[in-house]
């Protein structure tokens, strides 16, 4: 990988700014490996609940032409039993337990069992198609503040805040997150919409309703990351629509100090990070920059 985008954020060592985002190939330890292996600077965990979990029925992904909708509804097999199989496993670069759960304590109960085998905590307040947790509670900034604050106080790992775009709040939650003592923030999860199937007339997803991903939603994903760049002083993770080196550089340019990539391992498997990181080596050393140079610079007039 090229040496020009090793960088060091909340604390950690990346090869580079590209990390596996939740939810893809990271439902196994192997499947974080794997990515690691394919050039991914760290990784995140598919999120972890302290109960195995089913999710939605079928259909719960879906194609459509600027991305993918999904409703998975957070199926995992338990923090615990993720915990166990990736113990002892060394994956080859930072891994981030991504956690979820209904109200502080039980985040910091997940939070005590995932941290002897993660480098850094990611907290899940933002997905948009399961009940109680995910954006069902990421949306009240105070609820948010709180949230964070336990879990904080209950590990000496970094903790990231993911946060949600189905609100008009995400500074105010940005500086929720911030104020509860977070090293970080991602930005940022899917967005609600749905489709429906013309010929039967009804919803395609079999929860009705869920989140897109993709190309599509790149463009929200640099104004959040811009609005939060503003409002905040900690570092931001930007992610959505990174398929491309040229999205990689928006988003950096935006504001982030690292990047996460979901979709684009589906649309362009996990090649997409080798050749995001090479052409984003090939920006650098174009225009004469540091990678830590380049985090923001849209802002400067």
């Amino acid at each position: 990988m090229a040496s020009n985008t090793t960088t060091e954020v909340f604390g950690l060592r990346l090869e580079n700014p590209l990390l596996l985002a939740s939810g893809v190939v990271g439902t196994t330890p192997g499947g974080l490996k794997s990515a690691v292996g394919a050039g991914a600077g760290g990784v995140v965990t598919k999120s972890l609940g302290l109960e195995a979990r089913e999710g939605h029925s079928s259909p719960n992904v879906v194609g459509v032409d600027c991305g993918y909708l999904n409703a998975m509804g957070l199926p995992n097999p338990g923090a615990e039993y993720f915990a166990d199989e990736l113990s002892g496993m060394d994956v080859g670069a930072p891994v981030f337990a991504s956690i979820f759960a209904e109200d502080p304590d039980q985040f910091a109960r997940l939070t005590e069992i995932v941290s002897p085998v993660a480098d850094g905590i990611e907290l899940n307040l933002s997905c948009p198609h399961a009940e109680k947790v995910g954006s069902a509670i990421g949306t009240d900034p105070e609820l948010v503040e709180k949230i964070v604050s336990r879990v904080v106080s209950s590990t000496d790992l970094p903790v990231l805040a993911k946060l949600t775009p189905n609100t008009d709040r995400i500074v105010d939650i940005g500086r929720a997150a911030e104020s509860g003592g977070a090293d970080g923030v991602v930005a940022i999860n899917t967005v609600a919409a749905m489709t429906i199937d013309i010929k039967t007339r009804r919803p395609i997803l079999g929860n009705v309703t869920g989140g897109l991903s993709g190309r599509a939603i790149h463009p929200i994903a640099v104004k959040a990351v811009y609005d939060l760049y503003e409002g905040l002083s900690v570092p931001i993770v930007g992610v959505g629509g990174v398929e491309t080196p040229e999205t990689a550089i928006e988003l950096i340019l935006a504001g982030a100090s690292a990047l996460q990539i979901g979709t684009g391992v589906a649309t362009r498997e996990l090649s997409v990070f080798r050749e995001v990181d090479e052409g984003l080596a090939e920006f650098i050393a174009e225009e004469g920059l540091e990678l830590e140079e380049m985090v923001g610079l849209a802002h400067h007039k």
